[in-house]
This record gives C-alpha cells, structure tokens and sequence, in this order.
C-alpha cells in the first residue's frame, strides 16, 4: 500500500502544482484585460469567459512595446521617463536596480547564471553550489590581488535567496551540468542528482531512442 500511495503521489502531485502554478500566472495576466473598455472586453463579445485571452493582450503589449522602444524615438521617449523618475527619490532607487537585474538576466550575451559551480563554503572541507553572476568585477577587481568572479550561493528549497560572494577564480571548480540541471538539485535539497558521464551517455541514447 506505501508503494502505491508513493507511486500515485509521484504522479498527481506534480500535476497538481503545476496546474496551480499555470492556473495563477494565467488568472493574473488575464487581469490585463482590464485596460480595455467594457464593450471590447472578451467575456461581453463573446458571451462566455475564456481564460488565456489575458495572455494573449499581455504578449502583444510587450511585443507592441519593444517594437516602439527599439527605433531612435522610443529611446527619446524612454530616456526623458527614465529623466522623470530619476527625480523622485525613493522611486529611482527601486527602478534602476530592477532594470540593471533585469538587463544582466535577459541581455542575450550575459555571462549571469550560465556556469555551475562548487565553492568551498562555509568552510574548507564543505562544498557549496554557486552561480557565476559576473567575471567582470570593476573596482572590485582592481582592488583584489587575484582574479575574481561573483558567484551567488543559494539556499534551499527556496533559490531565490542566498549569498553574493566575490571569490578568486581558482577556488571555484566549474561543473558541467547546466543551470537547471543545477537548481533542480537545489530545490530538491539533493535529492535529484543529474546523470553525468556513463549515465549521462545512457540518458541521452534512450532519449534519442524515443
């Protein structure tokens, strides 16, 4: 009975939270609709409601968006808002730091988060994982003997807190897996190990098998 129970949790429990998860990003960006007026709204043209239609309107806003900011007026117009909200004090504190993340995170040649690695922390003997964040340190760099690297050193099951720490290159040994590959093993707290060398090669075949 233990067995079946486990075998069917293994089964429901990840559909379950996903459904969840899918359901509550759907139901918040459908709250995008709200910007159109009562007679365009989707539920009173067609009668009925049908979740997703939110999704759609929020790519489109985003797309519409990018396409506007992209040419010589876009920027204009975005550097004289970006000029407006650097004058409020609290306001241009919250969003330069978002967009500096937001630019390391989405820029299409950041080094941020695209190695793995072990890092000897909190002391010798003990291995951590770590994200290389940044090789390119400034200040930091020039006052420091040895190359260094900013690594970021999750906690688990929740990796989106964690340690920012700036180490020498040579005390951190890169790993091969990718970076999911990596924050799977942290959620599960170690429990999902990915297959590496031989298993890996096994892996790979009966995929490529399918």
């Amino acid at each position: 009975m233990k067995k079946y129970l486990i075998a069917g949790l293994l089964v429901w429990m990840p559909l379950g939270i996903t459904f969840l998860v899918v359901r509550a990003i759907v139901g918040f960006l459908d709250r995008t609709l709200l910007l159109l007026p009562d007679a365009y709204q989707p539920d009173t043209l067609l009668g009925i409601h049908i979740p997703g239609f939110g999704v759609v309107l929020a790519v489109v806003l985003v797309l519409a968006t990018g396409m506007v900011v992209a040419n010589f007026l876009g920027k204009r117009i975005v550097a004289a808002w970006e000029g407006l909200l650097a004058r409020i004090p609290l306001v241009r504190t919250l969003y330069a730091g978002i967009k500096q993340i937001m630019e390391a995170v989405l820029a299409t040649d950041a080094k941020s988060f695209s190695k793995v690695l072990l890092l000897e922390y909190p002391r010798k003997g003990v291995w951590s994982f770590a994200f290389m964040t940044s090789d390119s340190l400034g200040e930091v760099q020039e006052k420091t003997a040895a190359k260094v690297i900013s690594v970021f050193i999750p906690t688990t099951p929740n990796p989106t807190s964690g340690f920012v720490l700036m180490v020498p290159k040579e005390d951190v040994i890169e790993l091969d897996m990718s970076v999911e590959d990596g924050l799977k093993m942290i959620i599960s707290m170690g429990v999902v190990v990915p297959p590496w060398g031989k298993e890996q090669l096994l892996a790979e075949n009966a995929a490529n098998k399918k």
